[in-house]
């Protein structure tokens, strides 16, 4: 009676999964390809320039009061074409403001402008004269920032663009997963349609999209994370569960069937034959069936608890009386042989301090080697070379970059300084802190209480790039080694993703013997009964 019941359940259980299992399957195969087949650009990732400083004339200080700011979040200098701009970031905006370095003037439109700037870049790769154009003097006005507008604006290299978007949410096109926000979208005048996500706040790549990855991307959304259901909220999640957890009984199920029954030979009975195909093809594949399904509903599980990183960031304000900036005071602290590319101000543990960073060794070597600006191949970064200048007397934090680190993970966790166990550079994604939280590099910050808890810290931002503890080690790895089949890295990613596809294109097999089966067993039936 049980055996007979057993038999009707995993029949019963493996209709009712196995349109979803198909279309899951389908969609995993094609991750990969998704993954592989990206739009092409021409780098990731874009060397910093070293500070121009004869073009530092108008102090940070006078070109804030001169555009009526009293309070400013941060601030950076950058290269806009052949000029310099003092990039302002004002307490609660995300569009950020643009002042000349030579004039004080405010660029108008100046975040729209650098979105552009860094877009084409990102798209058409860096050429010697990109990152130094030059245009000619205007009506015999030598004014940058209507230079800076006329060079991108007018910029008739590559492609042309189409439109520029601030984007302050993340949507369907542009998900959660790429991290970054706000960024802008800007679309090309291409057949493919290509748009590119930067993020203006840290010159950061942050997405391409094109008119066939559009269609994977939807694919892939519709079928695996079932994106049909998100007006369901976190119902949707139950439903998957449910339905992978019925995927992974009747697996059992199968399973058990297998052990207490013996295979027939077949003697032309094309029903005995389809039995037997289903018992052997589905022995084999079950492993990775249960594989898929297990760490699936596990990691559907943990959605249920937000992620809420993007929670934690510093949120200081500086006023003009903060912002005495001394170049050749900073120069001097850093060193002669530091190339600075920029600075920033930031506060630790109530006293403020200009961040500075500069072009290393290692930057410049990074950048011949094939494939470096593909962060997807390369998945490395440059260890943070910012050092840390008191604005009050010019002198060095000794340590500065670990000690704004562990300030940061104190500010985030709430634990005391004396907490922290242990604090580590991180320059590449692996392990715990995989590609998906796509900030490099980061600060680890160990503690010992929560279960051995981690801040992950991005200095350069001031934001909580991860936090997982060894309870999410257990999720984590579930759902690398057993569902994006990370346990075949040593074969590189074109081996693991050859393993995921052929497994998924297994799950497919299975079900379709079953279907055949159960299909021929219903026609002898009818036979039968007529």
């Amino acid at each position: 009676m049980i055996r007979k019941n057993i038999y009707k359940w995993h029949r019963t259980i493996s209709l009712i999964i196995a349109i979803p299992v198909i279309l899951w399957a389908a969609s995993g195969f094609m991750h990969p390809v998704m993954t592989t087949i990206r739009p092409k650009v021409g780098t990731q990732e874009l060397s910093p320039q070293t500070i121009d400083t004869t073009k530092i004339i108008v102090l940070l200080q006078d070109a804030l009061l001169k555009n009526n700011i009293d309070k400013f979040s941060n601030f950076r200098i950058v290269q806009l074409a052949d000029n310099w701009f003092y990039q302002i970031q004002l307490p609660g905006q995300n569009v950020l403001q643009y002042i000349s370095t030579q004039n004080g003037k405010l660029l108008k439109n100046g975040d729209e402008l650098y979105a552009r700037f860094l877009a084409k870049q990102f798209l058409e790769g860096v050429k010697k004269t990109n990152r130094n154009i030059s245009v000619p003097v205007i009506s015999g006005l030598h004014d940058c920032c209507v230079n800076a507008a006329t060079a991108v604006l007018n910029d008739t290299s590559g492609a042309k663009i189409t439109e520029v978007e601030l984007v302050e949410k993340f949507n369907e096109e542009y998900k959660y997963i790429n991290r970054f926000l706000p960024a802008y979208k800007v679309s090309f005048e291409r057949k493919d349609g290509i748009r590119i996500y930067v993020e203006t706040q840290q010159d950061r790549f942050a997405f391409a999209m094109d008119n066939r990855r559009a269609v994977f991307d939807t694919f892939f959304s519709w079928f695996h994370t079932l994106g049909w259901l998100d007006f369901l909220g976190k119902g949707k999640l139950m439903i998957e569960i449910v339905l992978m957890s019925m995927a992974f009984l009747a697996t059992l199920m199968g399973i058990y069937i297998f052990c207490i029954t013996k295979t027939k030979t077949p003697n032309g009975n094309t029903v005995v034959a389809a039995r037997r195909n289903h018992r052997w093809t589905s022995i084999v594949i079950s492993l990775f069936t249960l594989m898929f399904t297990g760490s699936g509903a596990f990691h559907l599980f943990t959605k249920f608890s937000p992620d809420t990183r993007a929670q934690f960031f510093t949120q200081n304000v500086f006023t003009p009386v903060d912002a005495l900036l001394d170049i050749k005071k900073i120069f001097a602290a850093a060193g002669a042989q530091k190339k600075i590319t920029t600075i920033s101000i930031v506060k630790i543990n109530g006293k403020n301090y200009w961040q500075v960073f500069s072009q290393s060794e290692e930057t410049n070597k990074k950048n011949n080697i094939p494939g470096a600006m593909d962060m997807m191949k390369r998945k490395v970064a440059p260890a943070p070379s910012a050092i840390y200048i008191s604005t009050d007397d010019h002198t060095v934090l000794k340590d500065g970059e670990m000690k704004y680190a562990n300030y940061l993970a104190t500010l985030f966790s709430k634990h005391r300084p004396d907490e922290i166990v242990k604090t580590t550079v991180i320059t590449k994604f692996e392990d715990e802190y995989g590609f998906v939280n796509k900030r490099l590099p980061v600060w680890r910050v160990h503690y010992n209480s929560n279960s051995k808890e981690r801040f992950y810290v991005e200095t350069s931002t001031g934001k909580l790039a991860a936090h997982v503890n060894d309870k999410d080690l257990i999720e984590g790895y579930s759902f690398a080694m057993l569902h994006k089949h990370h346990f075949m890295d040593w074969a590189g990613k074109s081996g693991r993703d050859i393993s995921t596809m052929f497994w998924a294109l297994a799950q497919i097999a299975v079900v379709v013997i079953g279907l055949t089966l159960y299909f021929k067993m219903r026609a002898r039936k009818t036979r039968q009964q007529q």
